[in-house]
């Protein structure tokens, strides 16, 4: 029976590396399988990779993904799109790492009991192996380097600050930590947890934490912030209030982007980093070309043409729609993808919306 279910395993996931793969051409974006250790006890970790055009060398951001609810195996491959954008934006690889036992990594996930700290610590192994490949890269420049992680993943980046390691500059921490509900006081295990990150870390570090957080009770994010500044760990807090039905999710939204972007641009600049855009060469093939006018339409207002930037630079499959009174709205992804670019486009109003642009074609002319 347990090789019966390890067969019906590999060919389900197998399934899903055919059906399942998206990938954004404007920001270069791959697929690569980081070895992690050596021998029988060796693991791969599936690390999405983004990167600007050109050799470089380019700055390096490494984004360390949470954990969602049930088997880790079947968590989908994190990509952070909308961060991942702006960083290439302004000229740096972006890589993505899945950790052992996650999605299509191999390896198991390491639960660590009721240990925070000890989870975490083993977590920024996986992190530390995707830092040793990303110094054999020619386009990556190994002396500028940041880590960041949202929820889990930004437990684990606080831990992996705790062993220094070349060319990092500074860790960003989004609502980082691990809630293990099934472990008797695990606030208080998550609070000193973070104060021993903090006798150890030697990095500035950025924190956001939002109010209406569904994992953390504003006392505890007050209390792991004093924890881990009093051990000697310096940081800085954004507490950033409510956002949206739940804060824990604010790094992954579009909309949240107002809220983190300057003050991480402000972190950046104290680094020594850069923050501006970088000119980019536009394609010249005749594709290329129609989408460009069709942006730049005379009935399309100018937040229109603003949204009509994020549209091209979204993943296929994608919609946008407009209206004849200036409204306009985008969706990807192949759930009622049509349906959804409408919606957004009518918002709560009564106007009539339709399709404009269809992935890369030009379905309705003016």
């Amino acid at each position: 029976m347990k090789l019966l279910w390890v067969l019906f395993a590999a060919v389900s996931f197998g399934t899903a590396d055919a059906a399942d793969v998206r990938l954004n051409k404007s920001l270069n974006e791959e697929i690569i399988m980081v070895k992690n250790g050596s021998g029988l006890f060796s693991t791969e970790l599936e690390t999405t990779l983004f990167k600007p055009k050109g050799e470089g060398p380019f700055p390096l951001v490494v984004i360390n993904h949470g954990k969602e609810s049930g088997n880790p195996r079947f968590q989908a491959r994190a990509r952070y799109i909308v961060a991942a954008r702006e960083f290439v934006r302004r000229g740096y690889v972006v890589m993505i790492p899945m950790r052992g036992g996650f999605s299509r990594s191999s390896g198991n996930y390491i639960q660590g009991g009721c240990n925070p700290a000890g989870n975490g610590v083993e977590q920024a192994k996986d992190v530390r192996a995707v830092l040793d490949y990303a110094r054999t890269l020619p386009f990556v420049d190994r002396e500028r380097v940041i880590v960041m992680g949202q929820s889990h993943g930004g437990l684990t980046t606080m831990a992996f600050g705790t062993d220094p390691y070349p060319g990092v500059l500074g860790l960003v921490n989004f609502a980082g930590g691990l809630k293990l509900s099934g472990c008797a006081g695990w606030e208080g295990s998550l609070v000193r947890a973070f104060g021993s990150f903090g006798e150890k870390v030697p990095y500035a570090t950025l924190w956001f934490y939002g109010d209406n957080d569904s994992y953390w009770p504003k006392e505890t994010v007050a209390e792991m912030f004093a924890a881990y500044t009093g051990a000697g760990g310096k940081a800085r807090l954004v507490s950033f209030g409510t956002f949206k039905g739940d804060a824990h999710g604010m790094f992954g939204d579009r909309d949240g982007l107002l809220i983190w972007w300057p003050e991480v641009e402000k972190f950046l600049t104290e680094l020594g980093l850069p923050t501006q855009v970088q000119p980019q060469e536009e394609a010249d093939d005749p594709v290329s070309r129609k989408l460009r006018e069709a942006g730049q339409a005379e009935f399309l207002s100018e937040s229109c043409r603003r949204l009509y930037q994020a549209f091209l630079d979204g993943d296929s499959p994608r919609a946008f729609a407009t209206s004849e009174k200036g409204r306009c709205g985008y969706a990807t992804g192949a759930d009622d993808l049509k349906k959804r670019a409408i919606d957004f486009c009518r918002g709560k109003t009564d106007q009539t919306c339709t399709l404009y642009v269809v992935d890369d074609e030009v379905v309705a002319g003016r």
